[in-house]
């Protein structure tokens, strides 16, 4: 079946639509020994295409890797289940075919997303079975205490259990808020910005620097690119590495720890029981 060959080599992971038919505009795209033009279709069956004199494959799916950085105010899914016209992170990326945002942000968060159709590795990415890192530049309102800080290392009480371990880092301390490094192993509903709300610290702004080794770097919101072969690599050898055994954190139990260290929230009885 014929497609116009820009759909085509998108689908095949080659680049964006619109770099494509860049491509095609530059002479760069041949179909069957002649050069393409913008508006050409060819079957992938039975047509010899070709990019910079290289022939192309394009009968099977490429697995697509795309960092993006989601703005505040888009939704982390594919569609807009709500039929309320919000901007979701599929509408961002000029790529066609199944693509998959591996793990969310919510609406109000900004930063790092993965979008790939690698099933397997955005299945290991985000089970929590595997407590791969990911690394939050957070603000919080007011000045946070160092006890508030402490207690949110140690783990506090969410959805009837007591989180992992958090590393938290204060990165700046104003009168109005305080700006942290969150580094989390799992991934509750909205676990930073509760946690925060609960300690009397509201979230003012969220942003993911890094899944795994993969970081957000200077990728503009809004913006996105596919990743490098190295990256690739890298989020591989993570999950490697992570299959073969190597055990996440675990939340302590009430028993590894000495009273005084159980978090407050978590032992606190009401008055008259």
């Amino acid at each position: 079946m014929e497609e116009r060959l820009q759909k085509l080599m998108a689908h095949a992971g080659l680049g964006s639509r619109r770099e494509i038919e860049k491509w095609i505009e530059a002479g760069r795209v041949m179909v069957n020994g002649r050069i393409a033009a913008l508006g050409d279709k060819a079957n992938p069956l039975t047509d010899a295409v070709t990019l910079d004199g290289a022939e192309l494959d394009l009968n099977r799916e490429r697995m697509i890797y795309i960092a993006l950085h989601k703005p505040a105010g888009v939704i982390s899914s594919l569609e807009d289940e709500m039929q309320q016209g919000r901007a979701t992170v599929r509408d961002m990326i000029d790529v066609p075919g199944h693509l998959y945002p591996v793990g969310r942000l919510d609406k109000q968060s900004e930063g790092l997303m993965l979008m790939t159709n690698d099933g397997d590795l955005a299945y290991k990415l985000t089970h929590p079975r595997y407590g791969h890192e990911k690394t939050y530049d957070v603000t919080v309102a007011g000045d946070i205490t160092d006890a508030a800080l402490e207690e949110w290392r140690w783990g506090v009480m969410l959805d009837e259990d007591v989180t992992a371990p958090a590393e938290i880092t204060v990165l700046e301390r104003h009168g109005t808020h305080t700006r942290l490094e969150v580094i989390l192993h799992e991934g509750k509903k909205r676990q930073i910005r509760r946690i925060a709300a609960g300690l009397g610290h509201p979230v003012l702004r969220l942003v993911r620097l890094k899944i795994g080794p993969l970081t957000l770097g200077s990728l503009e919101p809004g913006k996105w690119r596919f990743l490098r072969p190295r990256e690739v690599s890298a989020l591989r050898r993570t999950v490697q590495e992570r299959a073969k055994g190597e055990a996440p954190r675990k939340p302590f139990t009430d028993a590894q720890r000495s009273p005084r260290d159980v978090p407050r929230r978590t032992t606190r009885k009401r008055k008259g029981k």
